[in-house]
């Protein structure tokens, strides 16, 4: 009778997981497919064209397979089930290369890609040799550590040789002065759910970087701090899948600010320096400057100085560029992750600009987007 029972048991389990693999099967079949994941932030898989030659190249099966998880019925609520699951049920220390520590969402960033830190630098080295070996201001390099650079080692994480990179670009960009800002910052200058700092707490970094390129006195640090409404989650709270609290995007203002310009050369419209609309976006720190941008400039009309600036950049310097306004007439940011750097002066006049090469460890540590 026991046994009788338990087979009965057996039989239907496999029924009920028949029924739910079969309704979840309709389900995918008539729901339309999802173009974006706005929690991972990236495009999600289409429906692969079948045609003889994908088969026979066996592409087809495995294009449909990532098709069909990125379409898979529920994706997100399996997403946060399995994160929950491998967090709190079987104590993994990471979920899809997410990890946590008092809160703060960071990424493993290792080992140090020595190949891609020397591309990097390539591509610096070009173009200061095209645009600025003769002619330009002061040369300064800058590294923005990310967040593992406060979490990872002393907390038992794989940690990158942050040092040697360090190290590596001070000696690879010879040609420029090195600033050290690492003692500037902690884990709590970050946001929790993402990979950027929070403006706020950047006056100790825009004042280290002002010292060391001349223009400290220049600096007012006197502002007004605003704050979203919104609820912020950061990109980490996505690829993470976990139940992470929101956070409040907060922002500086004062005179200056309010009464500079942003001109963006790829879609020719003119902006304020914050575009408070983006806060709504799915990546409300595009609020800084509008988000990536190739190229842009700012104009501070009420600058003491006609010098001016070029940043070349990634997006942590959005937020960060607008604290030095006060000592530039003129900064133009360049972001050669979406601009050839062969044809910058198709759109700048090099002339005696002070330059800053400010990137952080994660660009360098996977740089193949620089042109």
């Amino acid at each position: 009778m026991g046994a009788e029972n338990s087979d009965r048991k057996h039989k239907a389990g496999v029924i009920m997981l028949a029924v739910v693999l079969l309704l979840l099967s309709v389900i995918n079949c008539l729901q339309p497919d999802k173009l974006l994941s706005e929690a991972e932030r990236r495009t999600l898989k289409q429906r692969p064209f079948l045609t003889l030659d994908s088969i026979l190249k066996k592409e087809y099966s495995d294009e449909f397979e990532e098709y069909a998880m990125d379409q898979f019925p529920y994706r997100e609520a399996f997403r946060r089930m399995k994160a929950v699951s491998l967090y709190g049920l079987f104590r993994e220390k990471d979920n899809n290369g997410i990890y946590l520590v008092n809160g703060f969402a960071a990424k493993l960033n290792y080992p140090l890609n020595e190949k891609s830190l020397k591309n990097a630098i390539d591509k610096f080295r070009y173009i200061y040799d095209t645009y600025l070996k003769e002619g330009s201001g002061e040369l300064f390099s800058c590294v923005v550590p990310d967040k593992g650079y406060y979490l990872a080692e002393k907390n038992g994480y794989p940690a990158l040789n942050y040092e040697e990179l360090f190290q590596n670009v001070e000696e690879g960009m010879e040609y420029t002065q090195y600033i050290d800002i690492t003692d500037c910052l902690g884990i709590e200058d970050y946001y929790r759910t993402d990979t950027h700092w929070n403006q706020v707490k950047l006056i100790p970094v825009a004042n280290r970087l002002a010292e060391k390129m001349g223009f400290l006195e220049q600096l007012s640090n006197q502002y007004e701090e605003s704050a979203s409404g919104i609820p912020f989650y950061g990109v980490y709270y996505g690829q993470s899948a976990l139940p992470l609290q929101g956070e409040t995007i907060r922002y500086l203002t004062n005179n200056t600010t309010q009464a500079c310009n942003v001109y963006h050369y790829e879609t020719k419209e003119t902006t304020l320096v914050y575009v408070t609309e983006k806060l709504k976006s799915s990546d409300p720190y595009e609020m800084y400057l509008s988000g990536a941008d190739p190229l842009l400039t700012i104009e501070n009309p009420q600058a003491n100085t006609d010098k001016e600036l070029i940043i070349f950049r990634d997006s942590f310097a959005s937020s960060l560029a607008l604290l030095l306004l006060e000592g530039y007439s003129k900064i133009t940011l360049v972001d050669i992750r979406y601009i050839k750097s062969s044809i910058l002066d198709d759109y700048i006049d090099f002339h005696n600009q002070d330059v800053l090469f400010l990137y952080s460890t994660l660009i360098l540590n996977d740089s193949y987007s620089l042109k």
